[in-house]
């Protein structure tokens, strides 16, 4: 009798310990939740195509926000669309927005900025993390129009894509390729 006592508490223990840990791991409770986000963003304009006949003003006009790179988001593990644009502000710093932004809630949620090619279905699921990225913070929300930071000091040359990583399981919620206007 004791003996299946001490069994059944070393049971309970695992099952609880294996419940808790589960939880803290998965968070299912994301997957009915929604963070939403409603940042204001900057008016950007696409730069004019290379060669273009357009007259440039001759008198000296501040600098405009200009989109650098821009694209659609793709799904991956989880249902994501929305647009993600990378711009330059009249300022000279470096943004990407994030417009009509809509994926999964999910544990520790990041933005990348990648050297990878998205790629559709499962294969694009895993990739983000086998080159370089650059990491520009925590997802805020998401749902919702979002503006991440981009260091002065980043390197953009050969990033092409920004992912929603889940860097606890190493996945791509969603991603988009990021394409120069009027190339």
């Amino acid at each position: 009798m004791l003996r299946r006592r001490w069994l059944l508490s070393v049971l309970a223990v695992v099952v609880l310990t294996g419940l808790g840990v589960s939880l803290y791991l998965f968070q299912p409770w994301r997957l009915v939740t929604n963070r939403e986000v409603r940042e204001a963003l900057p008016t950007v304009a696409e730069p004019q195509p290379t060669g273009s006949t357009e007259p440039q003003p001759s008198n000296s006009v501040a600098p405009a926000d200009l989109i650098l790179a821009a694209g659609n988001f793709i799904t991956h593990e989880h249902d994501t669309t929305g647009q993600a644009q990378l711009v330059r502000l009249a300022d000279g710093r470096r943004q990407l927005l994030l417009r009509g932004l809509d994926t999964s809630d999910g544990p520790d949620l990041r933005v990348w900025l990648t050297d990878r090619e998205v790629l559709p279905g499962r294969a694009g699921w895993h990739v983000f993390d086998d080159g370089r990225w650059v990491e520009l913070g925590r997802l805020k929300g998401n749902i919702g129009d979002q503006a991440y930071d981009i260091p002065a000091s980043a390197n953009l040359d050969g990033l092409r894509s920004v992912s929603i990583w889940c860097k606890r399981f190493a996945v791509s919620f969603g991603a988009a390729p990021l394409a120069v206007p009027n190339a």
